[in-house]
């Protein structure tokens, strides 16, 4: 494992998303933000926090998404597959979203988390912000707001921690099994 990033580079590259998806935040329309379990859950709580407290006009719902059934390889993985609930309690249609994840990699599980969107409603737009781009994409499917490109090569994933998940902060490259 070798760090990529440091605490205070996550938070440098937090602010570069923040900055960007606040510039294009609509305020003639309801927001929802939502986060991919688990590390995409705690940005998207970072960001609202941060949102609330600086725009407290904008109308802002607040949820997050388990894309586990949803996975095009779901029956590739091992053992019982770990699955938790999505929470949105709120009506996403005709809203502005924000989809948000720690790493974009292939786009797979974005594919994956769009499918399970449409399955609650239909936004009128969906915006991906992501922490990490690495590449690699095997899908068409790009980030609309992006913390911090890193490279990676083909034996190696990109692993975010998170302080409320993991204890520390940091972006590590960790060779594949």
């Amino acid at each position: 494992m070798r760090k990529k990033l440091t605490a205070e580079q996550v938070q440098t590259a937090i602010d570069t998303l923040y900055g960007a998806i606040e510039q294009q935040l609509p305020t003639d329309r309801p927001i929802a933000i939502i986060g991919i379990r688990t590390r995409g859950e705690i940005l998207a709580s970072r960001l609202v926090e941060r949102m609330t407290r600086e725009h407290p006009e904008l109308s802002i719902n607040h949820g997050v998404l388990d894309i586990t059934f949803y996975r095009d390889d779901l029956s590739r993985q091992r053992g019982a597959p770990l699955v938790r609930a999505t929470e949105i309690d709120f009506d996403i249609d005709d809203t502005w979203m924000l989809l948000v994840d720690d790493v974009l990699a292939t786009g797979r599980s974005i594919r994956a988390a769009l499918g399970a969107i449409h399955d609650f409603g239909r936004p009128q737009v969906v915006r991906l912000g992501v922490l990490i781009d690495r590449g690699g994409r095997e899908l068409p499917i790009s980030a609309d707001f992006i913390g911090k490109k890193l490279t990676a090569g083909p034996d190696t994933r990109i692993q975010v921690r998170l302080r409320e998940h993991d204890d520390k902060e940091g972006v590590f490259l960790v060779k594949r099994d």
